[in-house]
């Protein structure tokens, strides 16, 4: 089963991360990380390292618009070798995208779903018209052969009336008029 935007809601309140910024962009797995400080004196002091985060419009072609999001370097180099934030999104794994990179990822695909829905519905209906136009094809076809070969028929009928006519009457007409010269 596909999560859906209400179920995703759900799953943002129950998320506990010790770096929660990460669920809110597009990090690709980067979190915040722990070191220590290390002087020439050894004194060691704890310190963090936050990931690169930058705010980028990106384009979307599914959802037709661009989409602002935080993202990391990390993540931006993945999306341009995904060849579009759309391509990743919907492959990527989703403990990497986190819940904004889910959210996203339902939207592309429902977009994607209507698309189809309205491609598949456009590709049935020019199908049905193709058909109906092979019809009538057939149809003008089948006529034109019937016509063809009534054409034929009255033609061979008429050559058979005049072979046949011409033979016996030729035959009649000289006895006919070997009568009337004898009578």
């Amino acid at each position: 089963m596909l999560p859906s935007l209400p179920v995703l809601a759900s799953a943002v309140a129950k998320i506990s991360t010790p770096f929660r910024r990460s669920q809110l962009g597009l990090f690709h797995g980067k979190i915040k990380q722990y070191g220590n400080n290390v002087p020439h004196s050894k004194h060691k002091t704890r310190r963090t390292w936050l990931p690169n985060v930058q705010t980028k419009r990106l384009k979307s072609d599914a959802l037709g618009h661009d989409v602002k999001v935080k993202l990391t370097t990390r993540a931006l180099k993945t999306i341009n070798k995904h060849g579009g934030v759309d391509n990743y999104l919907l492959r990527t794994k989703p403990d990497l995208l986190g819940i904004e990179g889910m959210r996203l990822r339902i939207l592309v695909r429902e977009k994607l779903d209507v698309k189809r829905a309205e491609d598949e519905a456009a590709a049935a209906a020019r199908a049905e018209e193709e058909a109906e136009i092979q019809l009538e094809k057939e149809m003008k076809e089948a006529k034109l052969r019937r016509r063809a070969k009534v054409a034929h028929a009255r033609k061979s009928r008429e050559v058979s009336q005049s072979i046949t006519g011409g033979i016996f009457g030729s035959v009649g007409s000289s006895t006919t008029s070997a009568r009337l010269t004898a009578s």
